[in-house]
């Protein structure tokens, strides 16, 4: 029987780094452990039980896994790409953003808008009135404050010029009503309202889902094109880098008097941003998406091929 220890200079053999880095990429529960996580020292423990080592520490175990980023104690959440179409979908979107459809380019008068909605902004009104920044210390913001009520913002924006295009309604709620009015300010609007075609990117969201949203808006603008991303794909929607400068720059910290306060807020960004917007740097493409579904199936985190 070999040795399952060091070898004679003190050193472990490369196998067995292998076979401990391997357990350490299981989930503790195959071990029957009623735990669901690892720590280095629970590694170490186990991989001596299982006889892989006769002896070894957790600080070596630390030192192992850090050669290879491996972190078993650590989790993050994920949504999982469940969209049997999710790379054709993701991919149409993807050439839009390099303006090209269906593998041609685009036409001079065609246009291409992102648009969605951030619902449940809150109105919260601070116990304490906010305290500017000072020397040495960072701005001061009460725990405590009163709800003034919630409201929706609907957005839609021009992503190979939102300087030109960048439009928003405030909504105590969304609905398909509510949509409809946002398309329509852009469907009104110069150079939109004379296009070829203005393809409209959204998610899955109920007020744009499918095929009924699709004959719905086309039946009044038949010139628009609604595209649909996969499911679970909102992070391919530019839309949204907007939402979170807006999140980051005028809603945070929280603290306004009434929803008119916070409606009054949202809008006079949206006018100050549009001043000085310029497209997004957006580098991701179609050669990437399918490098990372093709690496999320290969890890077993995809089910679909890309």
């Amino acid at each position: 029987m070999r040795d399952r220890g060091r070898d004679g200079r003190g050193r472990f053999p490369p196998t067995q780094i292998a076979e401990v880095k391997a357990l350490a990429c299981e989930l503790p529960a195959i071990s029957g452990r009623p735990i669901s996580r690892w720590s280095s020292a629970e590694i170490a423990s186990e991989a001596v039980e299982r006889g892989i080592v006769c002896q070894l520490s957790g600080t070596t175990v630390w030192r192992w896994l850090a050669e290879d980023a491996i972190r078993p104690w650590s989790w993050r959440s994920w949504v999982f790409p469940r969209d049997p179409e999710f790379a054709a979908k993701a991919g149409r979107v993807l050439d839009l953003y390099e303006r090209r459809w269906k593998g041609k380019r685009l036409h001079p008068g065609d246009y291409v808008i992102s648009a969605d909605e951030k619902t449940q902004l809150q109105a919260l009104l601070r116990r304490h009135p906010l305290v500017p920044p000072g020397p040495g210390r960072p701005g001061l913001v009460e725990h405590e404050y009163r709800r003034a009520g919630t409201l929706s913002y609907l957005a839609a924006m021009d992503v190979h010029d939102p300087a030109r295009g960048l439009f928003g309604r405030i909504e105590p709620r969304i609905s398909n009503q509510a949509f409809d009015a946002l398309i329509e300010q852009v469907m009104t609007a110069k150079p939109y309202r004379d296009a070829r075609r203005v393809f409209v990117i959204v998610d899955n969201g109920t007020i744009h889902r499918g095929q009924a949203a699709r004959d719905r808006l086309r039946a009044r603008w038949p010139n628009l094109r609604l595209v649909h991303l996969p499911v679970h794909a909102s992070w391919l929607n530019q839309i949204e880098i907007y939402f979170s400068i807006l999140a980051r720059k005028a809603l945070t910290p929280c603290h306004f008097q009434s929803l008119e306060d916070l409606a009054n807020r949202v809008l006079s960004f949206q006018t100050h941003y549009q001043q000085t917007a310029r497209p997004f740097d957006w580098t991701f493409t179609r050669t990437d998406l399918n490098n990372l579904l093709a690496r999320l199936h290969n890890d077993g985190r995809v089910a679909i091929a890309a």
